[in-house]
Parts: C-alpha cells; structure tokens; sequence
C-alpha cells in the first residue's frame, strides 16, 4: 500500500472517493454529508490531500481545510474503502495529512469534529486534547458547512456551543513550551531528594536508581491515559 501526497494522479478516484464518504455519513446517521467533486478535485489536484492506493485501487483518503486566514487546519473527510478497512489504515492515513498540516502549516492549530470513537483515539496519539467549540475557528464558511449534517439543528439550538461532535484540539505552542520544560537541566544529586535514601556522592546514577527502587514500597501504581 502507498500512502502519497495527492495530486491530479488520483483524480481517478474522485467519484468513489465522494460516494463512500457520502453512503459512510448515512450508514453512521451522523457527520457532514456529501462533498462535491468539484471541491474534492480541487484539494486533490492543489495536493491538500492524502491518498493511500494499493494495486490501482484507491484505499482511503483524507484532506486539509484552512480556516481564519491560516490560523486553523482541519484535517476532513477521512475516509477508508470498505475493502481495506479494520486494518489500520485510518491511522496510518490520519498520521500523514496531520504530517502534512503541520509541513505546510506549522504555525497553525490543528482541529476536528468527530463523533467517532477510533478518530478521537487517533487524534489523542497525535497530540490533541478536547476543547470546548468556542476555541475553534469562528469562521462562518466553516460552520455553514455543517448544514448537511443531520445535527445542524440541534447545533443551532445550543447556539453552535455544542453538538453530538467532540471538538479536539492540536496546539503547535504547547509543545514547543513541554519541550522547554523537559530541556531544563536537573540536579541529579539535589540533597533533599538524597535524604533518607542512603545515597552518598560516590553512588553510581545507577546505584542512586536502585537505592530509590529499594526503598519503595510495592504498591500497585498504573498513569492515567487519556482515551477519547
């Protein structure tokens, strides 16, 4: 399987491409309804697009939209042919238009709505974290969009604050300043941290490890994880 930077090689596959994404949104009962080929060939031939194929078939699909003058991407539409589906390929699509977002757009904060659970996963991993819809691009072109889906009413009923969509969020500058924090130097051998561990300045870093693990009681400790 080849998963490629679209480009007007993969017009080919426009009109499956649009038809599965439309049939998909009605199995769900949920999501945007259909995009034109118009529209779709365009980010395809601008090469604001992923595409994976496999033995001159299309195998799933996935492009990016800009909102506020650059200061939002989105990444729509993913989209995997029946075929090839259970198989990870929505991950491995979703990971390179992402790429791609941040190749072109590296300033930008990445977003999605998404009812689906696997997508919410995926874009967990990548580094988004859910937020309320006032922290997304308040662009009307945007929000017009929704008017296909089959829960515009009831966004416009909670005043577009919230739907049966998850918002997510990717902010570049949050992981620029976790960067910064964990680039701070530590003091290995800090003398509070030293107390009560009998740790002495000729311990090895590795014997300092052990002295601690020695020291801890056996306890059933397991982090926490972020799973939406």
């Amino acid at each position: 399987m080849e998963i490629e930077i679209s480009s007007c090689e993969h017009l080919m596959y426009v009109s499956e491409i649009q038809q599965e994404m439309y049939d998909s949104a009605q199995r769900r009962g949920t999501g945007i309804a259909k995009r034109s080929i118009e529209y779709l060939s365009k980010k395809i031939s601008e090469g604001n697009a992923v595409v994976a194929t496999e033995n001159g078939e299309w195998v799933g699909f996935c492009y990016i939209e800009t909102w506020s003058h650059g200061k939002f991407v989105a990444n729509s539409g993913l989209i995997v042919s029946p075929k090839f589906r259970n198989g990870g390929v929505a991950t491995q699509i979703k990971h390179r238009v992402f790429q791609l977002s941040r190749e072109k757009y590296p300033e930008a904060k990445v977003f999605g709505l998404t009812t689906g659970l696997a997508v919410m996963k995926i874009n967990s991993d990548l580094g988004y974290k859910p937020v309320i819809y006032s922290e997304l691009t308040q662009d009307e072109e945007f929000w017009s969009g929704c008017k296909n889906c089959v829960n515009y009413e009831i966004l416009m009923k909670k005043e577009r604050k919230n739907c049966l969509c998850t918002a997510m969020l990717f902010v570049p500058e949050n992981i620029t300043k976790n960067e910064a924090v964990n680039d701070q130097p530590k003091d290995k051998y800090d003398e509070i941290s030293q107390t009560g561990l009998g740790y002495s300045a000729q311990n090895s870093p590795g014997e300092f490890h052990l002295a601690i693990n020695k020291n801890k009681k056996n306890s059933d400790e397991k982090e926490g994880h972020l799973s939406v």
